[in-house]
């Protein structure tokens, strides 16, 4: 399924969160790409250094993609006519003793769309995607004192 936030203040356009369908949206991944570059060149801590760069992301998240298709986690984004705007990603937990249990990963929000309530919709996305999964646990790594950590806050994640 896809989630849908509608904004009607402002020239904010509609957007869409849904699953990244690894049969049809490899379009998508240019964009996924660029975006991702521009976050760890502003100090996203997603696990990339600095110098990243456009082919390396590409790379990446080819390999997501392929991931993804695999079954072995579900990649959101967030669209809007323009293209990608975020993406978050939810990865199970791979033992046996943690059916309950998933990690939110890779979170992130373009540039051009942060402060519109992008991060607040994916992360909503990501945990009712989890509930429908059966898992109550998750667990996720970001900046202490970053605007992420006071968007997980707000929303009732515990440090």
């Amino acid at each position: 399924g896809a989630w849908r936030r509608r904004r009607s203040c402002g020239s904010v356009p509609a957007m869409i969160i849904r699953p990244l369908d690894p049969a049809r949206d490899a379009s998508l991944l240019p964009g996924l790409a660029a975006m991702m570059v521009e976050a760890v060149a502003g100090g996203a801590s997603i696990g990339f250094m600095a110098g990243f760069d456009q082919p390396a992301a590409l790379d990446w998240w080819q390999g997501r993609l392929a991931a993804a298709a695999s079954g072995a986690m579900t990649i959101l984004v967030a669209l809007d006519r323009d293209g990608v705007i975020g993406t978050v990603t939810l990865v199970p937990a791979a033992m046996p003793n943690q059916p309950h249990r998933a990690d939110v990963a890779k979170m992130m929000v373009a540039a051009r769309a942060q402060r519109q309530g992008v991060g607040a919709a994916l992360l909503a996305a990501v945990e009712a995607l989890a509930r429908a999964q059966g898992r109550t646990t998750l667990v996720l790594d970001t900046i202490s004192a970053s605007g992420a950590a006071r968007l997980y806050e707000r929303a009732g994640w515990e440090k």
